[in-house]
């Protein structure tokens, strides 16, 4: 492991300071090889992640054939973004009325001002491009949204398969005794043997038999797979949360993968795509202490599947700053203060060797400089700055750990919507 003054002075040679997007063009072009860039972030309530990802996001898509980009969020709400920036609906007003669709807490990590900016971005390209060209596309991956989910699913099947309506309504009445309660239906589920799998798993081969035939809507054979998907992998993770909160992380970041893989398949394998992740999904988790508990994450699964060459992991940090975030689970957002990184971290460390926005990408001749295990910052939806140091640092070796990595001297919180 090498010593602290080591890595500072290995830091100040392989750095690269930048202050605009065309610095970062270096790192932009090496990602661009890749079929999949994964952009991460250290905090889901950080302005400068989000806009310094939408500027890497631009570039990707105008010079670099990029495909689509696919988030941590709700796919039925991102779907409806999909739908806005492809002239698929009349529906909304602008970029602002469609995030609305993010109702769900904590609804600042997609209905917000950076993120809005970026949506209408994406309307404005994909109306100039020719006719015969697949526009680009906006998806989210996570597995939540089951009650929205299992919605999309019967509206469209009502309209347009009224016989296959009445399976997806026996799937859906199973979990109607939890009134959306997912943590309700896991408790259920886990103590008194409550099992809503059965009735999921035969929709869902109902959807994959039929999906060809669900064309009345653009890329409706797409959505429907995928809020299928959901419902069967939501099923399983609010049925082992409550007695295995690792198998839950687990199933839910496979899930990621595997929407992913169905996004793909409708922009065909030739397609490259941007997915917008938290570190703890995009980071590979070998190179972290998650390995020790058995947990995978998107970052190991998709080097796996597809070959280190194929993926390009880009981390994010930050020294100190503010950040939106809650003081526990549902709860109002607040602005709230970043204090200095921790001493000894990552974020410390690169602070030392320079207080200033810097990124490195690692190589084979760099690697070896930034391979010892040290804590590097990550702050959820939840998150209590007295008490960081207790709970928000993951050891980590950061260049095992990503490809690339952007680090933000002093950032500012984001600015949400307020609907």
């Amino acid at each position: 492991m090498l010593k602290t003054n080591q890595m500072i002075e290995a830091i100040k040679e392989y750095s690269i300071p930048f202050a605009n997007i065309d610095d970062l063009l270096a790192l932009i072009n090496k990602a661009s090889r890749a079929q999949y860039v994964l952009l991460g972030e250290a905090s889901h309530g950080t302005s400068e992640f989000y806009k310094i990802r939408a500027a890497i996001t631009k570039e990707l898509i105008q010079h670099h054939g990029f495909s689509f980009i696919a988030v941590e969020g709700d796919w039925p709400s991102c779907f409806e973004v999909n739908r806005y920036i492809k002239g698929y609906t009349t529906q909304y007003a602008d970029a602002e009325d469609v995030l609305k669709s993010f109702s769900r807490w904590p609804s600042w990590m997609w209905a917000n001002q950076e993120i809005k900016e970026l949506i209408e971005w994406l309307r404005d390209y994909n109306n100039n491009l020719p006719a015969h060209q697949l526009k680009v596309g906006f998806y989210g991956l996570d597995v939540y949204s089951l009650w929205e989910s299992m919605e999309a699913i019967i509206e469209y099947l009502e309209n347009n398969h009224a016989s296959d309506a009445k399976k997806a309504k026996k799937a859906f009445e199973c979990f109607e005794p939890f009134h959306r309660e997912a943590q309700m239906y896991g408790i259920s589920s886990a103590f008194y043997g409550k099992n809503c799998m059965v009735e999921i798993l035969e929709l869902l081969q109902t959807i994959q038999q039929k999906k060809d035939t669900y064309t009345h809507e653009p890329e409706a054979a797409l959505s429907m797979q995928v809020n299928a998907l959901v419902a069967s992998n939501a099923e399983a993770y609010y049925h082992t949360m409550i007695t295995n909160d690792n198998e839950s992380w687990n199933i839910r970041d496979r899930h990621m993968v595997e929407a992913l893989k169905y996004i793909q398949s409708y922009y065909k394998d030739s397609a490259k795509g941007i997915v917008w992740e938290h570190n703890t999904h995009i980071g590979d988790a070998r190179a972290t202490d998650m390995k020790s508990s058995g947990m995978v994450n998107v970052g190991q699964l998709t080097r796996e599947e597809y070959g280190p060459k194929h993926v390009y992991a880009v981390g994010f940090g930050t020294h100190h700053g503010t950040v939106i975030a809650s003081d526990s689970w549902g709860n109002p957002q607040q602005e709230l203060t970043v204090p200095p990184a921790m001493e000894g971290s990552w974020e410390d460390t690169i602070h030392r060797a320079g207080a200033f926005d810097q990124y490195l990408m690692f190589t084979e001749e760099n690697r070896k400089f930034f391979h010892s295990t040290i804590g590097h910052r990550a702050i959820g939806v939840v998150y209590d700055p007295e008490v960081e140091q207790y709970g928000n640092y993951v050891p980590s070796r950061l260049s095992k750990r990503y490809d690339a990595f952007i680090y933000v001297e002093k950032t500012h919180a984001l600015s949400p919507l307020i609907f």
